[in-house]
């Protein structure tokens, strides 16, 4: 009879033992479900008026655009290059066509002429986004198969756009900033410089000087 009570209670033992285990099991899959089910974050909502104004403020051209379109025409380029911190000058010289597309919003421009003694081509594009409130700068050329793509704001007091971006060294593979300055000298003349960086250091790698025909 001793026996078979021992016998009884150990397997009451193990019973409440497992129930026990299975409890904290589902309270911790419950803690689990309700970690992961977090209400989501919800925007506050806009009328679609609103909605449209906005949309509509986004699509029009602004003065930015119309700085841009002020540069329509064609242009004499004189180019100078440094590919070393302090190296010797390299010149040479382009004619750069610029136009206004896709209803005044953005500004392109196509560049020829001769470079290390190669026939050079080049586009570039330029946007001001309305929302944002900065410029975008995007350029490819002959000269390579990548796209460079920068970055800035419009400086009234210098008369200049800074803009911030990274390029591939096609040596290496890897990428290093850069910085380009467009300055608008007069209504005739503008000026681009472009910065490297090499050894951890910034250089003066390009400027172009641009003279309206």
């Amino acid at each position: 009879m001793k026996k078979v009570t021992t016998a009884l209670a150990m397997i009451t033992l193990c019973f409440i033992s497992c129930k026990k285990e299975v409890k904290t099991e589902v309270t911790t899959v419950a803690d689990s479900v309700a970690v992961k089910t977090e209400e989501p974050l919800i925007e506050e909502p806009v009328d679609s008026a609103a909605q449209m104004k906005a949309w509509q403020e986004y699509a029009t051209p602004g003065n930015p655009h119309k700085m841009m379109a002020d540069e329509v025409g064609t242009w004499n380029c004189d180019m100078t290059f440094w590919y070393e911190p302090n190296g010797k000058p390299e010149k040479a010289n382009s004619v750069a066509v610029i136009r206004m597309i896709l209803g005044g919003r953005y500004q392109e421009s196509d560049y020829k002429g001769t470079m290390m003694g190669q026939p050079f081509e080049g586009k570039s594009t330029l946007a001001y986004n309305n929302a944002s409130e900065e410029y975008t700068t995007t350029f490819i050329d002959n000269m390579g198969t990548g796209m460079m793509v920068a970055m800035g704001k419009y400086d009234e007091s210098k008369k200049s756009m800074e803009f911030k971006g990274e390029m591939v060294n096609p040596v290496n593979g890897k990428k290093t900033p850069y910085r380009e300055v467009y300055t608008i000298v007069d209504p005739k003349t503008r000026k681009m410089e472009m910065y490297d960086v090499k050894n951890g250091s910034e250089y003066k790698s390009m400027e172009i000087v641009m003279t309206k025909k």
